[in-house]
This record gives structure tokens, sequence and C-alpha cells, in this order.
């Protein structure tokens, strides 16, 4: 496939070619890491490595695989990053093309579309590769990417969602630090909304907002966390119905619809305000923000479990992991380079900004104890703690229909054109159908 027509149907936004130098960001890959037998030919291959992460998880592969191409300098790996908001609906155009990269990142919502559309390579002979370890993983983390017995990917990241706060916002307000209300079991959604507007200040430029749900406004699912630790949430178990139209579905939209217009403690949709700016108060998202979090010079932060319901704190769960494509024309090549990626040094290195799936990395140093980050007891209580009781975000083959007809209610609240109720009701009789297909 010539290089320009990779470019063109994948709109890139990043691209980093990993090779010798590092100053060019680019390695060479060794197919005999982690156990493996070495690339029996030196004829040169390229695997293209398809991502939604962002400049800083880009140079944190460029560095590993700096490290992996010193047994292996014929391979080199490409890698390229698409948003995520566009992600799925890209590979599926790419699939549909027959230019699908050789190894890439896929989320817990992705998975179902993909299998049934039977494009990712079974790896299941993984398991029976001592020198791997599979054992090491949590084994929960596995169900995402296993159908029929078969394995179909490894994963890399397995994080509950988690509160980013401005300890320098609520010293200011003399509120109590959310990890400390946490602790006393009374950091829950009330408390949460009244933080949110005691912490909220200014006007114009200089308005600081108390919280924000939203990465981007197509991320939505942080708010089914409400849903959740009150015991319901926006699907049943096995992704059958739609039960967001229930009494806490609607008193999620009504909590965000008096945060934005009546107590004004959160941005109104189209403004792009960041928790780096310093002006906002309350922040969710996936561990994995701690890149960005870490760069933050100009006030303190830390982490935050998520707020409590009727039946206590219920983040969000979410999976990332490594798929290989069934069309690669380098299956031993690519199998062996996912093989490096979920090995014990791969997945201590992906640590540093990703919550492990490996047991024996999890509960290490290489974790816990990263550079600019938060107290490793903060980090037990938000994350390794929270953990067991995290949903899995929720997929579907019919996922991105779905997913578009919950951010079209959302638009309804946002341009205040329908109420709670009826955009939920809205919702369930679109959605209803969708999951029957």
């Amino acid at each position: 496939m010539k290089k320009k027509k990779w470019l063109s149907s994948l709109l890139v936004v990043a691209m980093v070619i990993v090779s010798t130098a590092c100053s060019k960001q680019e390695a060479a890959v060794s197919s005999n890491a982690g156990g493996n037998s070495g690339n029996a030919s030196n004829k040169p291959v390229t695997l293209k490595f398809l991502t939604w992460g962002n400049q800083a998880h880009l140079d944190m592969y460029a560095k590993l695989l700096e490290t992996y191409k010193k047994q292996n300098p014929n391979i080199t790996v490409t890698l390229e990053s698409i948003p995520f908001a566009d992600y799925q609906q890209k590979v599926s155009v790419l699939a549909a093309g027959r230019e699908l990269p050789d190894i890439a990142w896929v989320s817990e919502r992705m998975v179902p579309q993909f299998m049934a559309n039977d494009i990712l390579a079974d790896v299941s002979d993984i398991k029976s590769d001592a020198a791997f370890n599979l054992n090491d993983f949590i084994p929960s983390t596995l169900n995402l990417f296993t159908k029929e017995g078969k394995l179909y990917g490894l994963p890399f990241s397995t994080p509950p969602s988690v509160m980013f706060y401005n300890q320098d916002l609520f010293d200011k307000a003399g509120l109590t630090s959310p990890n400390e209300l946490a602790k006393q079991g009374k950091w829950t959604w009330e408390e949460f909304t009244k933080s949110a507007k005691a912490l909220t200040s200014g006007t114009g430029a200089n308005k600081v907002y108390g919280a924000n749900f939203f990465r981007d406004w197509k991320t939505w699912i942080m708010l089914a966390s409400y849903a959740w630790s009150n015991g319901s949430g926006p699907f049943n178990k096995d992704m059958t119905k739609f039960t967001w139209s229930d009494q806490y579905g609607v008193e999620t939209m009504k909590m965000l619809q008096n945060m934005m217009f009546v107590d004004q403690s959160h941005p109104k949709a189209g403004e792009q305000i960041n928790f780096e700016t310093g002006k906002i108060g309350m922040f969710f998202d996936g561990y994995s923000y701690m890149s960005k979090a870490r760069t933050i010079k100009d006030f303190k932060w830390s982490i935050a479990p998520m707020p409590s319901g009727s039946k206590g704190s219920v983040p969000m769960m979410g999976q990332a992991g490594y798929v290989v494509f069934k069309e690669s024309k380098h299956q031993k090549e690519v199998k062996d380079l996912l093989k490096f990626f979920a090995s014990q040094e791969g997945i201590q290195t992906s640590s540093t900004f990703f919550v492990p799936p490996r047991k024996t990395v999890l509960n290490s140093d290489s974790f816990l104890k990263q550079p600019d980050s938060p107290d490793p007891s903060i980090i037990k209580q938000v994350v390794i703690d929270e953990m067991e009781k995290a949903v899995v975000q929720p997929g579907h083959v019919q996922w991105q229909k779905i997913d578009n007809e919950i951010l079209g209610g959302f638009d309804q609240l946002f341009g205040q054109t329908a109420q709670p109720e009826q955009i939920m009701k809205t919702m369930e009789d679109k959605i209803t159908p969708l999951l029957k297909k």
C-alpha cells in the first residue's frame, strides 16, 4: 500500500516514525523479546501501529521501541494517532477499504463491533507461552478480548474513571478535600454539586467553573456513574435494554441542567475550558489524563474517587488493549510485537500513563511512584481500591449509532429544547430498536 494512500484515508492528526535515531523518533523492533524466537529473515519489514494517543503517549512508545530494536533492526514501526472521538469510525472505513494497520489500540466500546466484523486475528497461541506469563494479568481484563475460548487481543490499560481536582481552589474556598470526605463516607453527589457551586466564581474571561464532566462534547460516559452508584445505569447488564430513562437517568440530566443553567458551575456546550488552565475545579476523566496533569505547574492538583450514590461510588472501568488485524501480511512479526508491548517490560513502561493489567506491575513502585503524581496512598485509594467497584463501559455492535442518539439527547439539553424526562424518553424510543439488531 502506498504511504500517500495510507495517510489520506486516515486523515492522520499525528504521526511519529520510530527509527534508530531518537531525534527522528524511529526505532527498529526486535521480534524475539518477551520469550519469542527471533525473526527468521533479515528482510526489512514495516509495521503500522495505530492509536488515539497524544504526543506524550507516542513519545513513550518511541522510547519503548528503542529498547526493542537492538535484537531485530530490520523491523520498523510507524505510529499514527487519530482522535478518540473519530477512531472507531475511521477504523471501520479502513476495514472496508482493506487498509487496516498491522496492530492497533482498541477500547471496550469497539471490540464487539470488530469481533462481529471478523477483522481481528486470533492470538490464542500466547496462552501456551510460559515465558509470557499470561497468568500475571488480572483475569477480568482478558474477558473483553475472549470469545468462544479464543483470545483476540491483550489489555494494556484497565483504569477506573477518576476525578482530577484543583487543590488550590478547594483551599481558597475553605472546602474539605474530596479524598478526606471519601474516607468519611461523605463524598456524595449532593456534596459534589455543593462543592461545584462553591468553587465557581468570576465572569467572562475570569470565570472559574466548579466542575466539568466532558473531556470533549462527545464524551458523556462519565455521567453514567451517577446511575451506576444508585444501582441503575444507561443499559442493563447484557446490553439488551436502554434503562437510562428511569429515575436516575432523569436525575442525571437534571443535575447537569441545574449546574449549567442555574448554578452556572459547569461550562455550557461549546466552551472549551481545560482543567490545565486552572479554571475548572473538578474534572472527570480516565487515569491516562495523567499525561497532561503532570505538566501542570501553576496550581496544586490531585485525584479523588467518583462521588457516591445510595450504592457507594461506582466508577466507569475503561479498558484498552492491543489487537492484531487478520489482513496484516506480517502475522509472525506483528504477533511478536504484540507480545513485547504486553510483556512485563512493555506494561511496566506504559504504566507511566495507564493503569496496568498485570498484577505484578499494578502493585509495584514503577506504577505507584511515578514522578509528578499524587502520593501512592492516594493512587491506592482512588485507583486500586476502586477497581473492584467499577463497571466496564458498555459495548455493542451498533455502538456508533447508539452513541449518536445519546449525543442527540445531550444536544437537546444543551440547547434547552426539551426537558430531561422527554429527552430520556426520546433516547429510549430511538435506541431500543438498535439494541435488538
